[in-house]
């Protein structure tokens, strides 16, 4: 496999880092995470006018036709100043699942202002008693004439505060299925609930909300399965973003603090510990660059083997990564003031997300390719 980036790649990762540095520092999170919204329609805008968000999806959309890997250069960058716009939830959950699970039509109407920022999306998939399995949907979709109305409930549902349509799973007669639902509807409730991260997610009631069917009934399942994968995947690339900052951040800060009368970097035993993260941080790198070239290959087996061992690699290396650097930086590093505990508490979230490592290591013991290796 060819590691190398084109030159296409290259502009998007370069214009992305700019953008981070000078557009979005982490003091704007910080003043963000108190707003209600936590984000700033102008600068998702903004994002669409980059063609940020529209990176992944078709081009008879609006969007670019690229690839997971064009997307994760632009959330790794994302990752490094802890910017706050819904890219994952927005792009990668909700506007995939409608790449893979609407038709022509559908597609054009949800996607296309979304790729000029315009407006968002969310997937409700996530329900109190389904852990990490998209299958365990207990909504329910009764159909009444040309009309669906739903009943359920959604936790945790990622941008879904301020989504424009939120596409739910829930189970029709034909099996699970997926519906758009308008912000607003009769029926749907939302309560916007805070993430430890200072982020935003939402509770979702549907009270016989309407909702329209995307695609075709009963096909949802694998629409999810392949979704909920490039949303690990893309949180991969967003915490190598957030792990290279605490890297640095940490080697920066051994080489200015001074204990003794010297910088406390000069000790070797903090020195090995500087040498262990970065270690992490590039099995982080290269695990997080196979899942999302892999992401997008037609072989299930080869798609979850790839992300799963990428976020059992982020969910133990990456909060390796970021306990240490918490620690190296002694009794601020728990402080709210500090940035590194921004970092720190990004990563638990994203730890958290798509399957913590436990699934995913269960999971990729269970590929054939691993079983057949045993035997």
């Amino acid at each position: 496999m060819d590691f190398e980036l084109t030159e296409d790649q290259k502009m998007i990762r370069d214009t992305a880092r700019s953008f981070v540095q000078k557009e979005s520092p982490v003091e704007r999170m910080r003043k963000l995470r108190d707003s209600e919204l936590g984000y700033d329609p102008a600068v998702w805008r903004q994002m669409g006018e980059l063609g940020w968000l529209g990176l992944p999806l078709p081009e008879e959309v609006g969007g670019f036709g690229g690839t997971m890997i064009d997307t994760s250069l632009v959330l790794e960058q994302l990752g490094s100043t802890l910017v706050p716009e819904p890219l994952v939830a927005s792009v990668v959950l909700g506007g995939m699942a409608v790449v893979h699970g609407a038709t022509p039509a559908q597609q054009k109407e949800l996607l296309e202002p979304m790729c000029e920022g315009q407006t968002s999306l969310a997937l409700a998939w996530s329900e109190a008693g389904s852990r990490y399995d998209p299958a365990a949907v207990e909504a329910r979709a009764e159909k009444s004439g040309d009309a669906w109305a739903l009943h359920g409930e959604k936790t945790w549902v990622l941008n879904g505060h301020a989504a424009d349509h939120l596409v739910v799973s829930a189970q029709a007669p034909g099996g699970l299925s997926l519906f758009a639902v308008a912000k607003g509807a009769k029926g749907l409730d939302v309560t916007s609930v805070r993430t430890m991260d200072g982020g935003r997610a939402a509770r979702v009631r549907l009270d016989g909300a309407e909702g329209r069917l995307l695609g075709e009934e009963g096909a949802a399942a694998p629409v999810l399965d392949l979704v909920l994968d490039k949303g690990a995947a893309a949180a991969c690339a967003e915490g190598l973003g957030v792990a290279n900052a605490v890297l640095w951040m940490t080697v920066e800060y051994l080489k200015t603090r001074k204990q003794f009368g010297v910088p406390i970097g000069v000790f070797q035993a903090l020195q090995h510990r500087a040498v262990d993260m970065f270690v992490q941080v590039e099995l982080l790198k290269g695990t997080s660059i196979l899942a999302n070239a892999r992401v997008d290959e037609d072989d299930d087996d080869v798609r979850r083997s790839a992300v799963s061992a990428a976020k059992a690699q982020l969910t133990n290396g990456g909060f390796f990564v970021v306990a240490q650097g918490t620690q190296l930086h002694g009794g601020v590093g728990v402080t709210d003031e500090h940035d590194i505990s921004l970092y720190f508490k990004r990563m638990r979230v994203l730890n958290a997300l798509f399957g913590d490592e436990a699934h995913h290591v269960a999971r990729y013991m269970s590929s054939p390719r691993f079983t057949a290796d045993l035997g």
